[in-house]
Formats: structure tokens, sequence, C-alpha cells
């Protein structure tokens, strides 16, 4: 692709170079060669860019720069952004396969055109799997599963019955769509705990990338949702009645009890656990390992913008600090206290 249809769908100015350049790929600083571009966000990091084989690099329009040293330079506001843009639109494109003869795909399945079925996929009944689609080998698609267009199922994932995936879904190996939620309910004479009905749907929305080993509840009564440009790392686990907002980001190794939501824009970092019937703000960010106890809300409410809340029940970051601080203070005075009365005795 030429660098001025880059930039042409992508905005930036061309501060030097030929817009005529052929760009094949985006690259590191140290593996890139002359068909690359490569993206700088400081001085620093400029100076190296445009010391190396790429050539074109990216950069800030505040990124003052005295040489370009014969390349191609392109000035942006968010050199990263506008990188991993470019990345998008410089991979090749994946030619349809069509059904490989070792897929199983039920007769009344609906197809759309140019969809990819991988060997020894099933298809249940009564699917339906969007224009574009790829699943790939070893996927489980269930009965009256929908999948929107341009979605990419990968290698073993399975999605339950009834899941609903809206356009340009990424699911990764390993992943688990809506699987019976942890519900039951305990006979008071017998001990014995009985299922609490899980017959609700799981609804993922456009643009959402689910991690490898992730698992999502169905919900139990009615839906477990993930809106609209969700990312969720690997090993992510999301109960069954959850409603997790557009664009929040899950980081691994996360685990979000039944009934709970997570506000638009939110960030949960690795490790977090969040209770039941818990509510998690607009915005808010939890750092690693932070807790939301069952029942309780966390927003942004009087804090400044950025505010990490970290520990358990979540607090914001400089208040546990101050906190572990008063602490380590009390400790050591009373062990100086004690060796003080050890030392009297004596």
């Amino acid at each position: 692709m030429k660098l001025a249809e880059l930039i042409n769908q992508l905005g930036g100015d061309l501060h030097s170079g030929n817009a005529e350049q052929e760009v094949e790929g985006v690259n590191s600083v140290e593996l890139a060669d002359a068909a690359d571009l490569v993206f700088a966000e400081s001085a620093a990091s400029a100076a190296e860019a445009l010391a190396s084989q790429a050539g074109v690099v990216v950069l800030p329009v505040s990124c003052v720069i005295a040489e370009t040293n014969n390349k191609s330079v392109v000035e942006v506001k968010q050199p990263r952004l506008w990188f991993a843009r470019a990345a998008r639109l410089l991979a090749p494109a994946q030619p349809a396969t069509g059904v490989h003869p070792a897929a199983t795909v039920a007769v009344d399945v609906l197809l759309g055109a140019g969809v990819s079925i991988a060997a020894s996929v099933v298809i249940e009944r009564g699917a339906r799997i969007g224009s574009g689609s790829r699943i790939e080998a070893g996927a489980v698609i269930g009965q009256g599963v929908q999948i929107g267009a341009n979605c990419r199922i990968y290698p073993r994932a399975v999605l339950y019955p009834g899941v609903t995936l809206g356009d340009r879904v990424v699911v990764h190996a390993g992943a688990v769509l809506g699987a019976d939620g942890f519900g039951y309910v305990r006979d008071g004479e017998s001990g014995a705990y009985i299922q609490f009905p899980q017959q609700g749907t799981l609804v993922v929305e456009d643009e959402v990338e689910i991690g490898a080993n992730t698992t999502i509840d169905r919900g139990a009564l009615q839906e477990t949702r993930i809106r609209r440009g969700a990312k969720i790392d690997n090993l992510v686990h999301v109960g069954h009645n959850c409603e997790i907002g557009e664009n929040v980001i899950l980081v691994a190794l996360t685990g979000i009890s039944g009934s709970s939501s997570v506000g638009k824009g939110a960030v949960i970092a690795g490790q977090v656990g969040i209770g039941d019937h818990a509510h998690v703000g607009p915005g808010v960010i939890l750092g690693g390992q932070a807790g939301v106890l069952s029942g309780k809300t966390v927003t942004n409410d009087g804090l400044k913008p950025g505010t990490v809340l970290w520990g358990t029940p979540a607090r914001p970051l400089k208040q546990v600090l101050r906190e572990l601080a008063v602490l380590a203070r009390l400790a050591k005075q009373r062990t100086e206290n004690r060796d003080q009365r050890s030392g009297n005795r004596e």
C-alpha cells in the first residue's frame, strides 16, 4: 500500500519523504527494513527510529525533527494508535476456504458468503455464521448460536447453545462461552445442593475480543451481556447475569461473580476479584489484586480522573499507601517499646 493511501485513510501530515512510497508492513525499530513502518512517542525513541532501517517513521506532532535521514516522516497526534490501525490495513487478507470435508455442519446451518470452517469443527443445528467469519479447527458451535460478520473463532473454543456474537468478535483458543452459571439452592433439611435454572443467554456485542481459556457464563433466567468494544484477556471468568460495559478492559485472572456490572470504560487489572451483586462505575481503574466486596458499589465520585483504586475493599491507592505507612510506624513503635521494656528488666 502506498504511504499516501495510509495517510488518506488514517489522517496525519507528511512531514518529509515520498507519499508514493510502498509500505508492506509494520515492525519494531530493531527489525524493520526499508519496506516497514515504525513509530516513536518521544525525542529519544524518535532518534532511534530515524537511525533504523525503516522506510517510514510515525512521530508525534510535538516531536522536533532535526534530521530525517532521508526517511518518510508522518506526524500524527497518537503515533501508537496510528501504527496499530496501519497494521490492520497492511495485514494480508486471508482467503476464504469454505467448509473443510472433516467438519461436521448440521444441514440447517446458515453460512454467509466467504465463511471458512476448518477441520474437526462441529456446528449444531440452527446456527448462523455471518459472512467473512472464520471458525478454526476443533471449535464447537452449539445449537442456535448466532455469529455475526467477520468474526474469528480460534481452535477448540466452545460456544454453548443460544450464544449470540455481534460483528468482528474474536474468541481465542479454549474460551468457553455460555456455560451454566454457578448457581445452586441448598436444601435446608438434607444439605444437598440443587442447581438453580441456568436457562438464560449470553450476548457479546460488536468488536469484543475474548482471550484464551476465558469463561463467560450465560444468564440464569435472563442474560449475561458483554457490550461493544470490551477487551477481555486470557484466563478471565465472568459469572452469570453480569453486564460488562463498552470498551471495558479485563486483565488476566480477574474473576467477576454473578449479577455484577462493570461500567463503560473501566479498567480492571490482573487478579482482581469482584463479588456478586457488586457494581464498578464507569471509568473506574482497579489495580492488580484489588477486591470489591459483594453488594458494594465502587465509583470515581469525588476522585480525580485516572485515580487508581487498590486493596480490599478497593479504595484510592494513595489512601492505601498512607494506611500501610501508619501500620509500619505502629509496628516499629511496638517493637521499640518491647525492646525497651526488655532492656529495663535486664
